[in-house]
């Protein structure tokens, strides 16, 4: 089957809410534990002593990125064959610079927002990526602004300076400067990602999708931080065992559970379901972490995700973008 006839058969499957909401839900949980998983090896709180604090961004989105691919590849050549995995030459420009600006790139931002802020900014702030989208496609006159859609803007951007703490702390920023313009460069390339990749989706299954953009971004970082200055920072065995557990959790299995939900919920449903994940994320970070969330971040965490809400509720069908997840 190849990769346009797998999204056809994909398209007509019956619609099972339960099981969806099931899959989607079993993603958002394994999403949340990866984030969890990286915040705590960047505070020396998971294993310490075994060098996974020494694990950089970079370096946790370059192996997540290789390993996924690695493991992408693998099973698409074990269940399709090398001929279904063969794609026009027309594309793989489009596809390097969704690989690069989009998943390298929001890989990278999102988990050096981890890093320097909490779980939950950095989750919340790239999961605005629909308004920033909304706003794009207003733009370039795709979508008529409308009421409903001018207030969900406004909402996810106070429901942001909530969650940062510009307001309740004396009017001052109250989290790292560099790890707040970090979320948002990663929602920023969250965004591209999806305008980049709508026209990818329509043409060829979302596997064949991540496959490549994961395969290009290897590539970046190898150019960027290449094998032998990894080879050079002489990681212990646990590091390595934590990269590759950590590529699995976040990438293979979670994107197999949500892909299979997305076959069983029709696009409203999806777009519910999709706010599962920052919510799944949050929760997992406070009860493993102890990442307290105030109140006033509480409330802005709710503002954000009920602009995401009205924003893909209030989008036309016809020109609606799917928001995939890359984190």
């Amino acid at each position: 089957m190849n990769a346009a006839a797998g999204t056809a058969a994909n398209r007509s499957k019956p619609h099972d809410s339960r099981l969806g909401y099931v899959y989607i839900g079993l993603a958002a949980v394994l999403w949340g534990i990866s984030a969890s998983l990286g915040r705590a090896a960047f505070t020396d709180r998971l294993l310490p002593g075994s060098g996974i604090r020494d694990v950089s961004p970079i370096v946790l989105s370059q192996a997540r990125t290789s390993f996924s691919f690695l493991a992408v590849v693998i099973a698409l050549l074990l269940s399709r064959g090398w001929r279904a995995l063969l794609l026009p030459g027309r594309d793989l420009g489009q596809l390097i610079v969704l690989g690069v600006a989009g998943v390298a790139a929001s890989n990278y931002f999102y988990y050096l927002a981890i890093q320097r802020t909490n779980v939950a900014t950095a989750i919340i702030v790239q999961y605005t990526a629909p308004v920033w989208v909304l706003l794009y496609m207003i733009a370039r006159k795709a979508e008529r602004p409308s009421l409903a859609k001018m207030l969900s803007v406004l909402l996810a951007i106070v429901g942001i300076a909530l969650v940062i703490g510009l307001f309740g702390g004396q009017g001052r920023l109250q989290l790292d400067l560099l790890g707040v313009v970090a979320a948002l460069l990663a929602a920023f390339s969250f965004s591209f990602y999806n305008i980049g990749g709508h026209s990818l989706l329509a043409k060829y299954d979302r596997w064949i999708v991540l496959l490549f953009t994961t395969f290009f971004a290897s590539l970046f970082w190898m150019l960027v931080n290449s094998p032998a200055k990894i080879a050079a920072a002489h990681y212990s065995a646990s590091v390595w065992v934590f990269l590759v557990v950590f590529a699995m959790l976040s990438v293979l299995l979670p994107f197999s559970f949500y892909f299979a939900g997305l076959q069983h919920l029709d696009p409203t449903k999806a777009i519910v379901a999709s706010c599962l994940e920052p919510v799944f994320t949050i929760l997992i970070a406070a009860f493993a972490l102890k990442e307290a969330v105030h109140p006033l971040q509480g409330l802005g965490i709710l503002m954000v995700l009920s602009a995401i809400l009205v924003v893909q509720r209030s989008t036309r069908t016809g020109s609606q973008l799917p928001v995939e997840p890359v984190d």
